[in-house]
């Protein structure tokens, strides 16, 4: 009987030093993949500012055509505002 309990008792100690080193593993693996995710989703948020900056303006030109009436019709708008309204009188500097 002593024996079968010296016996479970190695092999209770075996099994949570397994289950110890296994532990380590997960976390050394968990730290190290967040990591390598983290500097991956930096990357791309990089490149995907780069690539911001380089195509909105061509996007911006290919839908000019497609906002050009509306820019017309601000326009006219203003203008009509800018000349019913007459000339703005700004405050002159005075010394003081």
């Amino acid at each position: 009987m002593v024996t079968f309990a010296v016996l479970a008792l190695v092999v209770g100690i075996l099994w949570l030093a397994a289950s110890l080193v296994g532990f380590v593993f997960k976390l050394t693996f968990a730290v190290v993949g967040s990591l390598v995710g983290l500097l991956a989703g930096m990357a791309g948020l990089l490149v995907g500012a780069v690539l911001l900056l380089l195509l909105a303006p061509v996007l911006a030109l290919a839908l000019l055509p497609l906002a050009m009436p509306a820019l017309i019709v601000m326009a006219l708008v203003w203008l009509v505002v800018r000349a019913t309204r007459g000339a703005s009188s700004t405050p002159a500097m005075t010394a003081r």
